[in-house]
């Protein structure tokens, strides 16, 4: 069977091997489709992968061929499930590849926060460490992890996997997610506590109707003056002109964000100019080890679907 990619490039610029998914079929690989490409490039081609490429109702209709859907990523919702469920064509995602990575940049941003790795690096290269008098400086007060309160908002897999980490610094955890249940009693708290508690808050929820701005206005003045924001989760989580106007306010001591509401952000998106607050461009994921992961499972889905045996299904079909 054909197999077409539409926007291959950031799972693989280049330095992962795309022979596995090739060795399944004649494939055609593009590093990015756009919008009036979508149907001539997938026409005619039994199984479409995408991770951002929006695939709605209209693009799969024009599709008779098209049997599998396959995502490059978590999240499936570019995908408008509702049409290719009614066509019986599955969909499938890849639920875990980038666990361990995710959680690393949550503490990556806390430490960068906690220590000013960036600001005093920058300064010793501007030799500003080689005017002192004395053997050391720092601009700005630096931060202990031990026995601060990290707060967790969402327990799932990466949630854990950042209660691990922040344990190892001895940190002490506040949970606070309605849905989870393997949780130690001394750990899960009513959201109102943790927001008013923690020190660092790290968001790990879904986007829902009832998540999207979960930080916003009111939840940001409850929170220390000292508290640090952490977001490696959905852009839309945050309020971001709430969150701009806190840091200004010194409402809260600083934010780190791999995610953004919109992505590529808009030039006059209020965080690009925040103080104290420190954007990467949804990197969280992107290790070559997760990306490699990733990439297994894709074949294996593949695989499991031409076994007639599929797995990672997100729909009913």
């Amino acid at each position: 069977m054909k197999i077409v990619v539409l926007d291959g490039y950031t799972l693989n610029p280049g330095d992962l091997d795309w022979s596995p998914l090739e060795q399944l079929g004649p494939c055609d690989i593009y590093d990015r489709t756009p919008k009036d490409k979508i149907v001539e490039r997938a026409r005619g081609a039994p199984i479409l992968l995408t991770n951002k490429v929006p695939l709605d109702e209209q693009v799969i209709g024009q599709l008779p061929d098209l049997n599998y859907i396959g995502v490059l990523a978590t999240g499936f919702n570019v995908v408008d499930v509702s049409a290719a469920t009614a066509k019986g064509i599955p969909v499938t995602n890849v639920p875990e590849y980038g666990t361990n990575s995710v959680a690393q940049m949550v503490f990556a941003h806390i430490l960068n926060i906690a220590q000013q790795v960036a600001l005093h690096s920058a300064g010793v290269r501007s030799l500003k460490w080689s005017e002192q008098k004395d053997f050391c400086y720092w601009e700005t007060p630096l931060v202990e992890l031990y026995q601060k309160k990290l707060g967790i908002i969402g327990f799932g897999r990466i949630g854990k996997v950042v209660a691990h980490i922040g344990r190892a610094f001895g940190m002490q955890i506040l949970v606070y997610d309605p849905h989870a249940e393997d949780m130690s009693e001394n750990e899960k708290v009513e959201f109102d506590y943790l927001i008013a508690n923690s020190d660092v808050i790290s968001l790990h929820a879904p986007l829902t109707e009832e998540t999207k701005h979960l930080i916003d206005n009111e939840t940001l003045g409850r929170m220390k003056k000292s508290a640090i924001l952490i977001n490696c989760s959905r852009g839309q989580l945050v309020d971001e002109s709430a969150l701009y106007h806190a840091l200004k306010q010194e409402q809260i001591a600083a934010a780190g964000a791999d995610v953004l509401s919109q992505e590529p952000p808009d030039n006059d998106n209020l965080l690009l100019k925040a103080q104290n607050c420190y954007i990467t461009p949804h990197i969280a994921w992107a290790t070559v080890e997760a990306r490699k992961r990733l990439l297994d499972t894709v074949v294996e889905n593949i695989k499991a679907f031409l076994r007639q045996q599929p797995q990672n299904v997100v729909n009913k079909v």
